[in-house]
């Protein structure tokens, strides 16, 4: 959606900026207001500075409310066909996963409901997973594909992700996982099907411009370490930026290989080692937490967050969600996992979903701070310290969300 070009003004606010200028605790600014032009901020003001009677735009009053900037979610898979309920019923049972993929189930059974739908209903079966996303604050959401597996399917699914972006006051940033699994039609023959995502989706979604970024399930369940090299090669010399699903279930040194290629983000990591960490803090990359998968299959390994916070590796967290192993719109739900189950604090936990998640998509000039020149998304709650945020899920507490300066209705 295009930015407004009025002028406004928020007052009485007290600001948990998450910008690192701010000493204080979330970057606190009491009595402050925000002033904004053409869907930026223009100024970050005390209050005693602001004469708004004197003010030729629209003068929103806070009322002492706390305002945060705009979540992110920067890690989704939220476009797909079918459900994978009953799947988990039956893991719930005891079966194994290998018998539920034998007899159909796991991912090949999203890759097949998913190429049965046309661009057109699977953005409107996303539509609603989106719109949750939204109500709880998200302004800025990162899709991926990786249920198509055909070059036809994987873009089908990029531009519902666009089509969903252009209808909604929502950022969509949209990245390719063509290298997610490996489909039917190359079955036992992975190093084929790498080579055909390298030679021919990542060239034509990179020209037709459906995806900023190119992704790999680098995992003994996906890609070896020299088949994601091979993926990232073609993404680099399509002027595509890079993110890992890595050392979520091994350790392969996947992190690693995100680092060399200069990428954005690490993500899941609970089997990063200290090599993956020192990479990781050297190459300015995130690493983007999804505690959301880690409760699902109920795991044990926990991400090294004591080595990340030493090494000052920006920690993002966001939803993961899928119909698999994530299944919640929620990215509040989120950050107090985070908290519950991996340690982090709640100031963590929004700068999480604010500032580092910002990082995590290659965004860290224009988004997840409240501060001048970055875009004007931002969030009015009714709380009494930012740290509700992480601590309470479920109670609607979200007063006003504003989107490149305008303030949108909430459902």
């Amino acid at each position: 959606m295009p930015p407004s070009s009025a002028a406004s003004l928020w007052i009485n606010a007290k600001l948990a900026t998450c910008d690192p200028g701010q000493p204080a605790a979330y970057g606190a600014l009491h009595q402050h207001a925000l002033l904004v032009r053409d869907g930026r901020i223009a100024a970050v003001l005390p209050q005693a500075e602001v004469d708004p009677a004197a003010f030729d735009g629209a003068v929103h009053d806070a009322g002492g409310r706390w305002i945060t900037p705009g979540f992110i979610d920067c890690h989704t898979h939220l476009i797909y066909g079918g459900s994978r309920a009953a799947e988990w019923e039956k893991r719930l049972a005891g079966v194994p996963y290998q018998q539920i993929a034998a007899e159909g189930g796991g991912i090949l059974s999203t890759v097949r409901a998913t190429r049965w739908l046309d661009e057109e209903e699977l953005a409107v079966k996303s539509l609603p997973r989106l719109k949750a996303l939204m109500a709880e604050g998200v302004t800025t959401v990162e899709i991926k594909s990786g249920y198509g597996l055909t070059l036809e399917d994987e873009l089908k699914q990029l531009s519902a992700a666009r089509r969903l972006g252009e209808s909604l006051p929502v950022e969509v940033a949209a990245t390719l996982l063509a290298a997610h699994a490996v489909p039917p039609e190359y079955a036992g023959d992975a190093d084929g099907y790498v080579a055909h995502v390298a030679d021919n989706i990542i060239p034509v979604a990179a020209r037709a411009g459906l995806a900023e970024a190119v992704d790999v399930f680098c995992e003994g369940l996906g890609f070896t370490p020299a088949q994601t090299r091979r993926v990232f090669e073609a993404a680099r010399a399509h002027g595509l930026k890079i993110k890992g699903h890595v050392e979520q279930l091994s350790n392969l040194g996947g992190a690693q290989l995100v680092a060399e290629f200069g990428g954005l983000s690490a993500d899941h990591v609970e089997y990063l080692d200290a090599a993956g960490v020192d990479a990781l803090e050297r190459a300015g990359a995130a690493a983007v937490l999804l505690p959301g998968a880690f409760y699902f299959l109920r795991e044990m390994q926990k991400p090294p967050v004591e080595k990340l916070r030493a090494a000052g590796v920006a920690m993002a967290v966001a939803t993961d969600f899928n119909p698999g192993t994530s299944p919640f719109a929620s990215l509040r739900l989120a950050m107090n996992q985070a908290c519950v189950l991996f340690g982090l604090t709640p100031e963590e936990a929004l700068l999480g979903v604010t500032r580092h998640a910002a990082q995590a998509l290659g965004r860290s000039a224009s988004h997840g701070r409240l501060a001048a020149g970055c875009v004007a998304d931002f969030l009015v709650w009714d709380i009494e310290h930012p740290a509700e945020l992480a601590y309470s899920v479920g109670v609607p507490q979200l007063k006003q969300r504003v989107f490149r300066g305008a303030a949108q209705a909430l459902d």
